[in-house]
């Protein structure tokens, strides 16, 4: 199934609604990224928040999901838990991201409800986001598009995947791993319906300048 994909037989779509922007949290939510979070957030350009923090404990870090969790609520941001089912239910968070090991979405819908944000890590397989799909996910990811320190990662997907995928699917899709404003416009084009994005905002002072090049990017693919 994967060994029979042409490129060739899915050129990039139009665009008819604008590319948004889907924030993941750097490992260190502590001290005054609550701050920063808030000035990304009140651009109005980040449709949603992951909080991915790993090796740290449940109890605390719902801690620090609870400021930033309100920041979010309040921008109209949604609110997604990285890995954890149990956590994104503790918080009624908007939302659950999985990866490949971290659970199913059907467990995840009986447990959240029908209104949860599911959406899953696809990597470069086209079987993989099928098998999302039809479990019931919200959105599909693919990645890394580009070498990323954020998550390293061996695949590394062409953009067509995503042109595939919004061609013959209605479920939104994500790109993800090395986006910067520089190098994203290729994915917007072939079709991402969201950037995932870390670094290339965490890792700026002013955070809510490079949202807004990513947004005036947005703006400039459109059709």
């Amino acid at each position: 199934m994967e060994d029979d994909f042409d490129p060739a037989d899915f050129p990039p779509p139009r665009r008819t609604e604008a590319c948004r922007l889907y924030l993941i949290s750097p490992q260190d939510v502590g001290g005054g990224f609550a701050d920063r979070l808030k000035a990304a957030c009140d651009t109005g350009e980040v449709a949603a928040f992951q909080l991915r923090v790993k090796d740290v404990g449940e109890h605390e870090l719902a801690r620090w999901a609870d400021p930033l969790q309100r920041i979010c609520a309040d921008a109209g941001t949604a609110f997604i838990v990285n890995d954890s089912i149990g956590l994104a239910k503790r918080l009624g968070a908007d939302g659950v991201h999985l990866g490949q090991g971290d659970g199913d979405v059907r467990e995840a819908r009986a447990v959240l409800g029908p209104g949860a944000q599911i959406g899953v890590t696809c990597h470069d397989s086209r079987h993989l986001a099928m098998s999302a799909g039809e479990a019931g996910a919200d959105y599909v990811a693919f990645g890394a598009f580009y070498p990323t320190l954020t998550k390293p990662s061996s695949y590394r997907p062409d953009p067509s995947i995503l042109s595939w995928w919004s061609s013959v699917f209605e479920i939104p899709c994500v790109a993800i791993g090395g986006i910067t404003p520089q190098n994203a416009e290729p994915l917007v084009r072939a079709g991402a319906d969201f950037l995932a994005v870390c670094q290339a905002v965490w890792g700026e002072e002013d955070v809510a300048k490079v949202v807004t090049e990513f947004a005036k990017l947005f703006e400039q693919t459109l059709i």
